[in-house]
């Protein structure tokens, strides 16, 4: 199993490589942005372990790069901050895990392994219900002619209801999927977000795409 580690701080680094190799991983080091970047990009890696803080380029722009370019393998950012919005950016944006720092070489090694388990997904297709398009692999959103400005948790929720056109989604459901595993707070941020969404991709349109269906939740018509 082979592992694209990008981490600035050169100790750290090969402290994690040396660990990685005795438990069997083989491990390639970078040890800026530039050069993780393009090594994501261009090498055969089961897994890319990247720090955001990076100098040359951003951990966050390094991983909504290779999605824009279709390159679907899992990512799990390392970071020294803890905020949940910290976390949901770094989901937003397309990575598959995180980890804190100070981190558990323990955990580390096995959220590794889930990933490799799981593997990189084939690139997405453009999804298309309701009169809109979803290109994944873009993070682009349009209806018709029109290219839908949409802020990361918006796409999110849209692109969750997109992949179940037709069918009916709870709160519940949509909150599991699109927000952090750690947020506590009320159910009733999604009716927020879809409220959002109906103002960017149906009011302008004079359209009717997601559909409330009472006391279940959430339908996006495959028509509009």
């Amino acid at each position: 199993m082979r592992i694209l580690l990008v981490e600035d701080e050169v100790r750290l680094a090969e402290t994690v490589r040396r660990g990685l190799v005795a438990e069997g991983f083989v491990v390639d080091v970078e040890n800026n942005g530039l050069d993780g970047f393009e090594a994501a990009v261009s090498g055969d890696f089961d897994v890319v372990v990247l720090d955001i803080m990076l100098p040359g380029k951003h951990g966050y722009d390094i991983v909504r790069d290779l999605r824009r370019r279709g390159v679907w393998t899992p990512v799990l950012m390392l970071s020294a901050k803890d905020g949940e919005y910290d976390l949901a950016d770094a989901f937003d944006l397309g990575a598959d895990d995180y980890l804190t720092k100070p981190f558990s070489f323990v955990v580390l090694t096995a959220r590794l392994r889930a990933l490799v388990r799981r593997g990189a997904p084939e690139r997405p297709a453009v999804l298309s219900a309701g009169g809109l398009e979803l290109d994944p692999a873009r993070r682009r959103v349009s209806r018709g002619e029109t290219v839908l400005a949409l802020t990361p948790r918006e796409y999110s929720v849209l692109e969750f209801l997109m992949r179940r056109a037709g069918s009916v989604v709870s709160k519940r459901e949509i909150l599991q999927s699109v927000w952090d595993s750690n947020y506590d707070g009320d159910d009733n941020i999604v009716e927020v977000y879809v409220g959002y969404l109906r103002r960017k991709v149906d009011g302008p349109f004079d359209a009717h795409t997601i559909a409330t269906v009472r006391g279940a939740g959430y339908c996006l018509e495959l028509d509009s």
